[in-house]
């Protein structure tokens, strides 16, 4: 007769938890993206769009919860802290892991150490606009009067956000001193915008569409180096003689230490949602590009990179929070 021990009586009466009653199958609740921006931006907007298409394929809700404020940091920061166990993702971007670490001299989070950066989703150009009142009927008439005014004001959806720093590049390309006013996200941006309360707005082109459809403002230029597909009559800031090209970029992050299987879950996911010909043609509709090819290891480069970049210009206008 076989034996029966202590401890196989106890596993016979579920005393002693089975490996598999330990770990359950991931995911099996729904899972928090964090937007570090107010709901209506680019940032909100793409990332509702990502957690459209990925919640099905995991099998799972995904939930977009808007934390901003503090040029997208407070959100960063949030997710930076928050355990890694693949229930919650950050909506990076060029504000909060690209401009912030040079922008803000006591960081809450490390953009690099802090995270586990999953893949780059879709870069955007800024675009400036005026309000429909405004005298500038194209670039050169509001660079003309940004000179004679000796002030480019303008405002712009978070301090510190690609937004910003585009309009601040405008300023030291044309050696004029820049009033960058900053918002808690570009609705309420764009609101004032449109009211004439400020003159003109550096935006994500995605967020700025359907306003200049509308004819509420008028576009000026984009930054992107060559023309958008959406606005092909749209000249370039580079085209109309000033040499800036700058883009808005977003992805998924999620914080340090997360389980390479669940790493490796989202990046196959991510990559079969972002090739999803719907989501192509509403990311092209929006921003005039498509999502690019991306895994973990080439988003954590890209945003070694842009930090990098970003830093001279930072420190060259002087830049405070």
């Amino acid at each position: 007769m076989q034996r029966i021990t202590r401890r196989t009586a106890m596993l016979a009466l579920g005393l002693i938890p089975t490996a598999r009653a330990q770990a359950p199958a991931w995911p099996n609740r729904p899972i928090r993206l964090v937007v570090p921006f107010a709901p209506g931006g680019t940032t909100d907007i793409m990332a509702r769009l990502v957690a459209e298409r990925l919640g099905p394929r995991l099998g799972q809700t995904i939930v977009a919860e808007n934390r901003s404020g503090a040029g997208a940091t407070i959100g960063a920061d949030l997710v930076a802290k928050a355990a890694p166990d693949g229930y919650t993702l950050l909506m990076s971007n060029s504000g909060s892991h690209g401009v912030s670490p040079s922008l803000y001299p006591n960081l809450p989070y490390d953009p690099m150490r802090d995270f586990t950066h999953i893949a780059l989703v879709v870069t955007s150009p800024s675009v400036l606009v005026v309000n429909a009142n405004h005298p500038a009927r194209t670039l050169r008439d509001f660079i003309a009067l940004a000179r004679e005014k000796r002030e480019l004001e303008f405002a712009v959806s978070g301090l510190g956000s690609s937004s910003h720093l585009t309009g601040v590049r405008l300023g030291l390309a044309l050696g004029v001193p820049v009033n960058a006013i900053p918002y808690r996200g570009a609705a309420p941006a764009m609101t004032d915008t449109i009211a004439g309360v400020v003159p003109s707005m550096f935006d994500s082109l995605p967020s700025a569409a359907p306003h200049i459809l509308a004819g509420s403002v008028r576009a000026l230029a984009v930054s992107s180096a060559e023309r958008s597909r959406r606005f092909p009559d749209l000249p370039t800031l580079k085209e109309s003689g000033v040499d800036v090209v700058s883009n808005a970029w977003f992805g998924l992050s999620a914080p340090a230490g997360l389980p390479d299987p669940i790493l490796r879950r989202y990046e196959t996911e991510i990559r079969a949602a972002l090739q999803e010909p719907a989501l192509i043609d509403r990311f092209e509709e929006l921003s005039g590009a498509r999502p690019p090819e991306s895994t973990p290891e080439s988003y954590t480069a890209f945003i070694a990179r842009e930090i990098a970049e970003w830093a001279p210009i930072v420190r060259a206008a002087g830049i405070r929070p």
